[in-house]
């Protein structure tokens, strides 16, 4: 009976990591869901919106090590960001790229996540305009070590931010446009 209890005990931990790793907010999806994914450069900027409609363009913006570091380190900085609105998965994106989606007025809720990061927000959505929502992923590899056996550490900083539209513009026009076809199971 002992042994049982200090197994549990030991195995608790890893099983509550499991537990929250697999929770994101109510405004994103099925966790199951991805995506491919394909980068269009040098697209031209997101048309206005639709009449009668908002548009909302979720934004990456991203800053990654060499794979070589992240391999190194035993993480992934292959991490592609999902966005979802009102409980639905709109798309993905991956790098410094974006994703224009049209909305309905109203109070909406928008979700992002990336890698074990996730970040909700609620919407109020007007007729005629943009709004600019970005995930900013920054990792940052650090070797040390020897040259003959060198070790890599990488760091992850996530961030979640409603952009003004001047940034917002600007991040467009420096990213790729991002094409998200989901997967099937």
């Amino acid at each position: 009976m002992k042994l049982q209890v200090v197994l549990l005990l030991c195995l608790l931990p890893f099983v509550l990591i499991a537990a929250m790793s697999a929770t994101v907010p109510d405004a994103c999806g099925d966790e199951k869901a991805s995506f491919d994914l394909h980068l269009q450069k040098n697209a031209p900027a997101p048309s206005a919106p639709e009449a009668g409609k908002g548009q909302v363009i979720f934004i990456e913006k991203s800053k990654r090590p060499p794979t070589i570091a992240c391999l190194n380190a035993g993480v992934s900085c292959n991490d592609v960001a999902r966005f979802g609105v009102d409980g639905a998965w709109v798309g993905a994106t991956k790098g410094n790229s974006y994703l224009p989606i049209s909305l309905e007025p109203g109070v909406h809720h928008l979700c992002a996540v990336i890698g074990k990061e996730a970040h909700a927000e609620p919407l109020t959505v007007e007729a005629g305009h943009a709004y600019y929502f970005q995930v900013e992923f920054e990792a940052e590899g650090r070797q040390y070590g020897t040259a003959k056996e060198p070790n890599y550490q990488v760091e992850k900083n996530v961030n979640f931010s409603m952009l003004n539209a001047d940034e917002g513009k600007y991040r467009v026009k420096a990213s790729a446009l991002a094409i998200a076809t989901p997967k099937r199971p």
